[in-house]
């Protein structure tokens, strides 16, 4: 199972810095402790350093992981507050048939409300269905 961890990483930030990033590695611990032979694809975990990549490199890593995300059957998103590359990663995932599992509060958001297969108010809501089993029970194809 190839699972894609998307999420806010500038959001709305006017400068270089990032948000927090621990979320990722809650997300894929409980994955792996429940499917332990599941490729996970972290992007912060690639490229670390992506906000001072130059315009080309930048460009370069933006659009191959765009192209992984298309490619995970799982995207798992935290998305707490609007996140236009975590929105096109979801985009991605869901145009090309993928699981999308979406850690939100904004639950009116289109791109949330719509495009994924269900919506988690928390992190720690998401982490419980993955511990109760649900994350593996429910990765039956889609209708």
């Amino acid at each position: 199972m190839r699972v894609f961890i998307a999420g806010i990483m500038q959001g709305s930030r006017l400068d270089k810095d990032v948000e927090d990033q621990g979320y990722r590695e809650r997300i894929a611990t409980a994955i792996r402790a429940r499917v332990p032979d599941a490729d996970i694809l972290d992007p912060w975990a690639l490229h670390p350093d992506s906000p001072t990549y130059d315009f080309e490199r930048g460009k370069q890593v933006y659009l191959s992981l765009n192209d992984a995300a298309a490619q995970a059957d799982v995207l798992v998103a935290y998305v707490p507050q609007a996140s236009m590359g975590t929105a096109i990663e979801i985009w991605q995932a869901y145009q090309a048939g993928a699981r999308v599992y979406t850690i939100s509060p904004l639950t009116e958001n289109w791109v949330v409300k719509f495009l994924s297969d269900r919506v988690f108010a928390t992190l720690d809501e998401f982490i419980q269905f993955v511990e109760c089993d649900g994350f593996v029970t429910a990765q039956s194809p889609k209708p």
